[in-house]
């Protein structure tokens, strides 16, 4: 091992030479770079290799690049790249092969000899390294259309591009991503080639020697490999994808209207159809605006794009009258209406439309649960309060099931101050199932701190206890013994805290909020702050190491604490602690001895 990193430092010696004669690096930082290239190569000789070493070595390597590059800029010297940075690369690409042929499967490292290929231009090699990747993961479409792409856009080599795409589709004859990028290819081999003609025929050449197929030019290759692709692919969101491909290009017109044509016959019943073909009357017929234009003829013009966005819509919902269908109507209404404008006239329109889309999707029972919310909250903002109420009451006939429904309803009844805000919370929680109500107990014990006498607040969280679930009634606990100490003080708190103890589950925050209510009294007792950790270490002590140490740091701290207890609480974490929690304590246990905990 050692001759083999004797000879690869040996091997180093002419471009470290060079380095010092050019006057880019001292002698001693020649030292320097030797001592370190010494010890990483020991690291990639041995018998069991390891990848960071791989990875740390290629990094210094690629620091030394860097350093050698900003020091040429420093001194203006730019000779001798062949002796050193050549060298250099050289020796981090074989770096690369040796790691990435022992870790095949490790992608990021693959994707990592790209980076560096193409930052240091190293094309020759680059082609290589994409050649090996696709050969060994083949089964990653992704790292194929990187590889066409750069064959497209670097190399401009369309025939090298349309070849690694073929052979990707051999293996995935079904991806959308491939053959949408394969038909974009296409298309800027298409334009590519008519920008060559037109600046032929500007400069008047003869084109007697340049092939150019019409055929090619207008995009009949494209044109083929939607064909095959659509044979293989079906849905909606393909056909979009490539129309909105086929739009970037100015040529493109008997294509798109193709697609436009498949897409209205093969996806007729989809709302993404319906949607496109919708949003599509914003974009036709609207001429460029001028400087002339004002204003008002603007908004003029724009109302009358919309109404006709509109009515495909308004006939959209008749032919596939789902909830998806009316979604992407009041999606588009919604967007419509947040658009800032300075006209009054059409952002009222926008709004009456809006809420007209609403009503009409409620009315046909197809109003999705989600979108009543953003109804609900279009009215308040439009100060329609009766409308509102009217609205969240049919939202919770339609969805009688649903928590959040129900919330919907009474934080609008809350913010109008309504007086049957009672009655509604009982018929809340008569309607829904006793698991998963919490949210609507939190929301009116909430309600009801701010609004009714304690008497009743009080009776409300005992009643909340018995109604929710085990595991949901913890919350209630917690938030039941905060409200306790601040509308009862701390003799009512601690009654309360004895009782609800008799009650499981308990959360380790019901007990630290305890804890915390005694440290805040200014006659704290070392006594009550004991019974309290040692109630919570009987629920807990097993699988908090935190709550050990918070009891020895209590002992230790507090005026009445007794230090010589530390021992015994210790004793016990260590036989009551499950697993690498031991370890866990041992270490904060040993850092709080030292002071630094």
């Amino acid at each position: 091992m050692a001759e083999r990193v004797e000879q690869r430092l040996e091997d180093r010696v002419p471009e470290l030479e060079q380095l010092e004669r050019v006057g880019l690096f001292t002698r001693k930082e020649i030292r320097a770079v030797l001592r370190k290239a010494s010890a990483l190569e020991y690291k990639i000789q041995r018998r069991a290799l390891r990848k960071e070493d791989f990875i740390n070595y290629i990094q210094y390597e690629v620091n030394l690049l860097e350093l050698i590059k900003k020091r040429r800029a420093r001194i203006g010297y730019s000779f001798k790249k062949e002796e050193i940075e050549h060298s250099i690369l050289h020796r981090v690409h074989s770096l690369f092969n040796r790691a990435t042929g022992k870790w095949k499967d490790d992608v990021q490292l693959w994707l990592s000899h790209v980076a560096f290929c193409k930052q240091w231009n190293a094309k020759h090699q680059l082609s290589k390294v994409f050649s090996t990747m696709l050969a060994i993961h083949s089964n990653k479409p992704a790292l194929w259309i990187m590889a066409a792409k750069w064959e497209m856009e670097t190399r401009l080599s369309s025939e090298s591009a349309r070849h690694l795409f073929l052979r990707a589709l051999r293996f995935h004859p079904e991806c959308p991503k491939l053959y949408q990028e394969y038909f974009r290819m296409e298309l800027m081999h298409a334009e590519k080639q008519r920008k060559e003609k037109k600046e032929f025929e500007q400069a008047k050449m003869d084109l007697g020697e340049f092939n150019y197929s019409e055929e090619i030019l207008n995009g009949e290759m494209a044109r083929i490999v939607y064909r095959d692709a659509s044979q293989k692919i079906k849905g909606v969101e393909f056909q979009l994808a490539v129309l909105s491909i086929a739009k970037l290009f100015d040529f493109t017109e008997d294509l798109q209207k193709e697609i436009l044509e498949n897409l209205q016959s093969r996806c007729a019943d989809d709302p993404l159809t319906w949607d496109y073909m919708a949003r599509r009357e914003l974009e036709l017929g609207s001429p460029q605006p001028t400087e002339n234009t004002t204003k008002q003829k603007k908004a003029s013009e724009m109302a009358q794009r919309e109404e006709r966005c509109c009515a495909v819509f308004d006939e959209a919902v008749r032919a596939v009258p789902t909830e998806d269908m009316w979604k992407c109507y009041i999606t588009f209404c919604l967007e419509r209406y947040n658009r800032k404008t300075n006209s009054d006239e059409l952002k009222q329109k926008r709004l009456e439309r809006t809420l007209s889309v609403f009503s009409k999707a409620h009315e046909s029972s197809l109003l999705p649960e989600a979108l009543y919310k953003q109804w609900l909250q279009l009215l308040l903002d439009s100060k329609l309060s009766e409308k509102a109420v009217e609205v969240a009451e049919a939202a919770t006939r339609h969805f009688s099931q649903s928590v959040e429904t129900w919330q919907t309803r009474l934080r609008v009844l809350i913010q109008l101050k309504r007086d049957n805000v009672t009655q509604c919370f009982e018929e809340a929680i008569k309607h829904v199932k006793s698991k998963g109500t919490l949210p609507l107990w939190t929301l009116w014990v909430e309600w009801s701190e701010g609004t009714n006498s304690k008497e009743d607040t009080e009776a409300l969280y005992q009643r909340s206890l018995h109604a929710t679930t085990p595991a949901e009634s913890v919350t209630m606990k917690e938030m039941y013994l905060d409200w306790t100490y601040r509308n009862g003080g701390y003799k009512k708190v601690k009654r309360l805290f004895t009782s609800l103890c008799e009650n499981r589950p308990l959360s380790l925050d019901f007990f630290r909020k305890m804890i915390q209510i005694e440290k805040e009294q200014e006659s704290c007792k070392m006594l009550h702050l004991r019974e309290y950790y040692e109630r919570a270490l009987r629920e807990f002590g097993s699988t908090n190491t935190d709550l050990w140490l918070d009891y020895i740091k209590e002992e230790l701290s507090h005026p009445q604490g007794k230090p010589e207890n530390c021992g015994s609480i210790h004793w016990r974490a260590m036989k009551m602690l499950q697993g690498d929690l031991v370890e866990d304590f041992v270490s904060k246990y040993t850092l709080l001895q030292t002071g630094h905990l």
